[in-house]
């Protein structure tokens, strides 16, 4: 086995977006310590965003560390899971904003995963047209993915994070010690976004990834932390690159257009979306194969990764009667569709990516294929 890389205790990746720059703080013993938290915009007020499963674990922590800062540390705790990823749950923020009298100074924590991080997100980008917020993930999917780079939103029951903006926190904090408290299907969910890297941007670090599945699935501490910051790397360059994804950035959504499909099929919530998003890296790959991309010894390598990754490689059946139609119809709602013509994340070689279009056909074929065990 490929010996794990070694991180220092706390280590920092840099976004580099002119006045829009932030660190990522990774490390151990981080969400409670008030030093983490030194710079940041003043205030008279934070609140932190959170949910019902994280308040009981993490909340106090973070509440203590920010009383050194802020005068008054408010808090508000959302319904925990992606149904509640609405305007309904995102009116609770701004409830408690208005309710606290709070102002364009307020400081907004997100502390939780990715439903809480892009709602936070969208809550501070729009409450009184803009407001500083912090990303203080507790997931492996949100170390890794969703708190990095700005996207914000939430979903619409005809599409996944249709409504939203890009706004980028002043800081992240991944404090490595959450990921303990993770449950097994939340971890696995998160390494979907680990290995999603490899095969877009990093051939070396798709091959450790192999090499350290087993430690990965253990959680061990040294793989763990730098599986989180290779992951920030790679996302840090190409946000640094197109923050608004009017190109390079797209890449990032390897398997997302398949698994965002899963997801407003199934209903949000039947699936994690990693779980989705694993699936959805198995039927582009075979999409690329079927395109000439790649050939059929890759399809069954990343196969086989994501399997070993504890997530799921059958996809699931949307419509008894008309499966595949009903995947092309949310795919045509999908972000990167352009004129109703669908976009897709495809591996032109180990450690590359490609965005293009595909015929219907060849995509039935691939739905067909991959709903089958």
């Amino acid at each position: 086995m490929q010996e794990t890389t070694s991180v220092k205790p706390h280590s920092e990746v840099g976004i580099h977006l002119g006045e829009r720059s932030y660190q990522i703080a990774i490390g151990s013993d981080l969400l409670g310590s008030p030093h983490c938290y030194d710079g940041l915009p003043s205030a008279r007020t934070a609140i932190i965003v959170t949910n019902e499963t994280i308040a009981p674990l993490y909340l106090q922590s973070l509440v203590s560390a920010l009383d050194k800062h802020y005068p008054v540390v408010g808090h508000v705790v959302l319904p925990d899971g992606e149904v509640y990823k609405t305007w309904a749950s995102l009116n609770l923020i701004f409830d408690a904003l208005l309710e606290r009298g709070c102002d364009r100074r307020t400081v907004l924590f997100a502390l939780g995963g990715g439903v809480v991080g892009d709602m936070t997100g969208f809550a501070a980008a729009t409450y009184m047209r803009g407001v500083p917020f912090v990303q203080v993930p507790t997931t492996l999917l949100a170390q890794v993915d969703s708190s990095v780079g700005g996207k914000t939103g939430i979903n619409h029951p005809m599409g996944k994070n249709m409504i939203g903006a890009f706004y980028q926190p002043q800081r992240v904090i991944c404090d490595l010690d959450t990921l303990k408290t993770l449950p097994e299907r939340e971890l696995s969910a998160g390494l979907a976004e680990v290995i999603k890297y490899g095969p877009i941007a990093d051939a070396a670090f798709l091959e450790w990834i192999e090499a350290n599945m087993d430690l990965l699935r253990s959680r061990d501490p040294v793989a763990l932390a730098f599986a989180v910051k290779r992951s920030c790397e790679i996302k840090a360059q190409v946000v640094g690159a197109d923050e608004r994804e009017a190109g390079l950035r797209a890449v990032l959504n390897f398997g997302h257009t398949f698994g965002h499909a899963i997801e407003a099929g199934m209903g949000y919530g039947r699936w994690l979306h990693g779980e989705a998003v694993g699936c959805g890296m198995v039927m582009a790959a075979r999409l690329s194969q079927r395109l000439g991309l790649i050939d059929s010894a890759y399809v069954d390598r990343l196969t086989r990764l994501i399997e070993r990754a504890g997530l799921p490689i059958v996809a699931p059946v949307l419509d008894d009667k008309d499966n595949a139609g009903r995947y092309l119809a949310l795919m045509r709602v999908d972000k990167k569709a352009e004129a109703g013509e669908i976009k897709f994340v495809l591996i032109d070689s180990s450690g590359q990516a490609v965005v293009r279009s595909a015929p219907d056909g060849l995509v039935t074929e691939v739905i067909q294929a991959s709903c089958r065990p």
